[in-house]
């Protein structure tokens, strides 16, 4: 559940997307009266407000989210805030400068920051990350613990190169696609292949 809850904002930045694009008009004369003031120029045009307005819904979406927790009393976790700063910052840029270069590299930086973040802890603060996540559901060697956390690393790694490759080289519209199935559906094939491989270490009457 907790995968489904964390591309949430990303689910609606892809259904927003698709309105807006579907009706241009309408989304043309909605960016310009929500966003006129915040844009250059004062003006939105058809071909980039359904980005813009799925930006301003991915920022809000991923606020809520924070503030869901919050009031729930529920730790939040720091790549949701990383995720926050990052789509606020390449969001507020993309609103007004038009252009959908900059919201278009914010899963790269996120994929990669966490990446980063499990081989620095790894390597400098010889710290495994997803021992520290997942120890307590799977009883493993150091030596397969080295292994998945580099694999986590590896896997981030090569999901932030293939954003920039789909971003740049294909329409808006199929980065969209890929942004929420493409990104959704590796992250679970990666899940299940490291779930089927590692399913014999997990303890007796764990939890996986």
């Amino acid at each position: 559940m907790k995968i489904l809850f964390d591309f949430l904002p990303i689910a609606l930045f892809f259904g927003m997307f698709k309105y807006a694009e579907g009706n241009k008009d309408w989304a043309a004369s909605t960016a310009t009266e929500w966003l006129g003031f915040m844009v250059s120029g004062g003006v939105v045009g058809a071909a980039e407000a359904p980005v813009l307005l799925a930006t301003v819904v991915v920022i809000v979406a991923t606020l809520a989210q924070i503030l869901w927790l919050k009031a729930s009393g529920k730790k939040i976790d720091l790549m949701l805030w990383v995720s926050l700063g990052l789509v606020t910052a390449l969001g507020s840029a993309t609103i007004y400068f038009h252009s959908e270069s900059f919201i278009k590299w914010k899963p790269t930086v996120l994929y990669w920051v966490m990446g980063s973040a499990l081989l620095f802890g790894q390597l400098v603060l010889k710290k495994n990350g997803i021992k520290s996540l997942m120890g307590a559901q799977m009883d493993l060697p150091d030596a397969i613990w080295r292994l998945v956390n580099f694999s986590w690393v590896a896997f981030f790694t090569v999901m932030g190169f293939l954003n920039l490759w789909v971003a740049f080289n294909f329409p808006t519209a199929i980065w969209v696609n890929f942004k929420l199935f493409g990104g959704l559906g590796l992250m679970m094939l990666f899940v299940l292949v490291q779930a089927v491989y590692l399913n014999k270490h997990i303890k007796p009457g764990a939890t996986p």
